[in-house]
């Protein structure tokens, strides 16, 4: 396929670039930013400062361009998307509040609910007036989804919800949540579940955030205690919830790796790294080992990159992008974690340290404990090693002994 841009989307990419340098910052010469939201300990002035952006480029019709115009968006293409992503990536912007609300509960949303629900969210969501989270992992069920034990019981009009949700991210933050309940035991697991959306601060809802070894506290757990939720708020059928999550999870996984290298310093922090680090036989970048592990990281960043090039390569045929998308993600921590853990090994004992003094403000040290959760995050290796496995290679699923037994019927710990 031709990379290069079309006439259109040239046209809309110098659009774009004078608009973001009328608008934004450009990142320094090594690429990275420090001003991340995930690398700042002021969460409050780092909403407020998105809010702001998120503000502006609703209103110039790119908060998201794919949608239609009533929708608040261009009414444009998928590539006119990755055109603006790739632009907006070389400016110093704000990110990281908004993802999950636009690009996974919305589209569940719009897709289930009435249009006139649909249409009251949309706008806030888009303009950053309001923000969700995806209320799906359990305690207890770990990375199956459908394992889950949180009930809603049908009240008249009303589902009454009791249990608890893990590792919800912005929960402290957001305004509503899209939220996977039991409300049938007696079937298959796959087949009791119904989807819902609420308001985050419904009564009988509580958020607790849990705190980090970063010393952040971006995940949360989320307890439920008699809340009552109208029918009217359910989304999809009753008992087909199964089939509305995974709506949201392959907009998850497209969205979580759906990058180039994911969020973290990457090359070019490292390279600027080694050559003002000094070793005792001089400048880390004259060591051999240093530039064969920057090599290294060189080449599957490449790789990526191209893999990367197969999800646009549907995109730009008009196609909705496969499990390609599972590679991608099973391969941008890994390499998130291992990038930052040598870049701490070449500060030496300076590797420790995190803040004002320390090399890139020590983004380094926070993408190294930020890469487990995004191992984690939509859909663990494992889970995705199985997903390529199946349906990108064509090997033989996995025995699933469960799979046709009733959910109250599995077998539990005491």
């Amino acid at each position: 396929m031709d990379f290069n841009d079309t006439a259109d989307e040239a046209k809309f990419r110098a659009e774009v670039r004078s608009w973001l340098e009328a608008n934004a910052k450009p990142k320094s010469a090594i690429g990275f930013s420090a001003e991340n939201p995930r690398y700042q300990r002021n969460e409050t002035e780092a909403l407020k400062v998105a809010k702001a952006w998120q503000a502006k480029k609703a209103a110039k019709g790119y908060a998201r361009i794919t949608w239609p115009k009533e929708m608040g968006g261009l009414g444009g293409t998928p590539m006119q998307q990755v055109v603006y992503n790739q632009e907006e990536s070389k400016f110093d912007v704000p990110s990281g509040f908004f993802e999950i609300g636009l690009g996974m509960c919305i589209p569940t949303v719009t897709h289930y609910a009435s249009k006139g629900v649909a249409a009251r969210f949309v706008k806030p969501a888009l303009y950053g007036e309001e923000i969700w989270c995806q209320l799906f992992s359990e305690p207890s069920a770990g990375s199956d989804v459908a394992g889950l034990r949180t009930r809603a019981e049908r009240d008249g009009d009303d589902w009454v919800i009791n249990g608890q949700k893990i590792w919800t991210s912005g929960a402290h933050y957001s305004d509503y949540g899209i939220l996977l309940t039991r409300t049938d035991p007696n079937v298959q697991k796959h087949s009791g579940l119904t989807m819902f959306y609420l308001s985050m601060k419904s009564p009988g809802v509580e958020v607790r955030p849990i705190k980090q070894m970063s010393g952040g506290a971006n995940f949360n757990e989320v307890f439920f205690t008699n809340v009552r939720i109208p029918d009217s708020q359910r989304l999809g059928n009753v008992g087909e919830g199964w089939k509305v999550a995974l709506t949201t999870l392959m907009h998850e996984r497209l969205a979580v790796g759906g990058g180039q290298g994911g969020t973290g310093p990457d090359i070019r922090e490292l390279l600027s790294l080694a050559r003002d680090t000094e070793l005792e036989d001089g400048p880390a970048i004259r060591n051999a080992s240093v530039r064969e592990r920057i090599a290294e990281w060189y080449v599957r960043g490449q790789g990526l990159k191209y893999t990367t090039y197969r999800t646009l390569t549907a995109l730009s045929k008009g196609q909705v992008p496969g499990p390609e998308a599972s590679i991608a993600k099973v391969v941008v921590a890994p390499r998130m974690q291992d990038l930052s853990a040598f870049a701490m090994d070449v500060e030496d004992m300076g590797g420790v340290m995190t803040g004002e003094e320390s090399a890139l403000h020590g983004a380094f040290q926070q993408s190294y404990m930020w890469a487990p959760g995004l191992r984690i995050a939509g859909g663990t290796d494992e889970i995705l090693k199985n997903i390529i496995a199946e349906r990108v290679l064509g090997l033989p699923g996995d025995m699933r002994v469960d799979k046709d037994v009733p959910y109250n019927k599995l077998p539990t710990g005491r």
